[in-house]
């Protein structure tokens, strides 16, 4: 080389590869979903993504449906579908052995069948589940958790499957406890699964795949975590007509792709109402009674805050927030700014929120997967959620989630009241029960939600302050009521304010 000459390096990846660019031999599109399901093996893990409707590989499903032999799974998904959808087929065609679920929902042979010991099932809160797979699939076997801390899902009192007399025959295993800077956690094993059913949006022939609006919920992280991940896409399409920076699931996660055949349906059509219609509630005085609530809730929101609503009343309250107030509601199946019910017309299967019913985007919405929806919620970056409870106890011990012989599921509440020292949690209930019964009392007597999380009760009867150590303070009564008949509907001791106000 010639003195002052400069050495040019040419990559030889350059050479070896240039000219197959423009004929891609990698195309992992299958002709149907029979042929991207043909080598699945039952009695494997098998995880299914999907909220509600949303997100849900329903031509996947049917396939393994119409696959008898493929039977003994356990399943991993946040819910079950519903009697004759998506996953409720496989449970009615008894392929399904244990599920690992969150919330068992409206879903009646689901319930059913694990009342009946027909079926495990392993009662995961929401969270978790999307930490436990996004943590499978980066090789992580464990992780602490702050969340179901305090509740029969650490203690293992929780039943795992029944026997047909109803008698409990497996329980829940306790979990590993450890403290961190003061704060106490449990330890969550990560799962592994054999195969991964996830819908997307568009994928390429190469297998990279973008999600729209919510649809994305708990898709990525299972397709990052099985062995074996079959996608199915709305469209699919060449390998570059998808910008590398709106690949939402890169093609080394991804196996199997084949085009949808099924229509996304809605489970919950809900539309734009006037508010008094959303808290229509049987007589007059229940309707009455909501409002009030309702209404004293609103004031509970302040200017810039990041907020997080329970299915109910506290979803309305933001149909009444105060003027000049702007909250941005976060939804944990992964939406942050959160709009209201759509008008007719504009309702869309893959925007709903955590009732599962269909909504709208605000101005500058964001849209991302419930691992990283609940990676927010348990680091404390929502500054207010309001829940409803079946009861509270004098110390802010919360039970929203099971009633005797009835389940429904965590969901993701556990997540929710996890962080009480930088997350607010406010309750909105009716002060007692259908048949009177007091639902603010000394100890709870259902399992607990959280211990010690609520900061704040909101009735149709009067507003209390909780200290995880001081107990209840009444700071606020309704129009017409007294203390008197406060205490007289209220199974805990309180202190009352030297400024108690009238509910405004």
């Amino acid at each position: 080389m010639a003195k002052g000459a400069v050495a040019v390096f040419r990559p030889v990846w350059r050479r070896n590869f240039s000219a197959s660019t423009a004929h891609r031999a990698i195309n992992k599109v299958c002709d149907s979903a029979q042929e991207a399901v043909k080598d699945m093996k039952g009695s494997s893990t098998l995880l299914v993504g999907g909220f509600g409707f949303s997100g849900v590989p329903n031509t996947l499903i049917n396939a393994v449906r119409d696959r008898p032999d493929i039977s003994d799974l356990t399943v991993v998904s946040n819910n079950a579908g519903m009697p004759g959808a998506g996953l409720g087929q496989l449970l009615e065609s008894k392929q399904i052995s244990k599920m690992i679920a969150s919330f068992i929902g409206e879903n009646k042979v689901f319930e059913k069948m694990y009342l009946t010991g027909e079926l495990a099932l392993e009662l995961t809160p929401q969270g978790s589940i999307a930490e436990k797979c996004a943590a499978g699939a980066a090789g992580v076997p464990a992780f602490y958790t702050p969340a179901a801390y305090g509740t029969i899902v650490q203690t293992g009192e929780l039943p795992v499957r029944y026997n047909k007399d109803g008698t409990v025959a497996e329980y829940s295993k306790p979990k590993e406890t450890r403290e961190f800077n003061g704060k106490n956690y449990i330890m969550e094993e990560s799962i592994f699964g054999d195969y991964a059913l996830v819908k997307v949006h568009k994928a390429d022939k190469q297998g990279n795949c973008q999600f729209r609006k919510a649809m994305n919920n708990f898709n990525e992280a299972m397709a990052k975590n099985a062995k074996v991940t079959i996608v199915e896409a709305d469209e699919i399409v060449e390998v570059g007509e998808i910008d590398p920076e709106s690949i939402h699931l890169q093609s080394i996660y991804v196996d199997k792709v084949i085009k949808s055949t099924e229509k996304t349906q809605i489970e919950k059509l809900t539309f734009a109402k006037d508010p008094s219609e959303l808290l229509q509630a049987g007589s007059g005085d229940a309707t009455a009674r909501r409002e009030r609530i309702v209404k004293r809730a609103a004031k509970e929101f302040r200017d810039g805050m990041y907020v997080n609503l329970g299915i109910g009343m506290p979803l309305i309250a933001p149909s009444y927030l105060p003027e000049g107030v702007e909250v941005v509601l976060q939804a944990e199946n992964g939406i942050l700014g959160l709009g209201g019910y759509p008008q007719p017309g504009e309702e869309d299967p893959d925007l709903i929120n955590p009732g599962k019913e269909t909504v709208t985007l605000a101005p500058g919405a964001s849209v991302f997967g419930s691992q990283e929806s609940f990676g927010m919620i348990r680091a404390g970056k929502i500054d207010l959620t309001m829940l409803g409870a079946l009861q509270v106890s004098q110390y802010g011990d919360l039970a929203n989630f099971m009633l005797p012989g009835k389940v429904k599921g965590v969901g993701g509440a556990m997540d929710l009241v996890a962080n009480p020292e930088k997350t607010k949690v406010v309750v909105t209930m009716e002060h007692v029960d259908k048949k009177g019964n007091p639902k603010i009392l000394a100890d709870c007597t259902f399992p607990l939600t959280g211990p010690r999380c609520v900061w704040k009760i909101i009735t149709d009867l009067a507003v209390f302050e909780v200290s995880p150590t001081e107990g209840l303070t009444l700071v606020e009564h309704a129009e017409g009521v007294t203390v008197d008949e406060i205490r007289s509907k209220t199974a805990a001791p309180f202190k009352v304010a030297d400024d108690l106000k009238p509910m405004l």
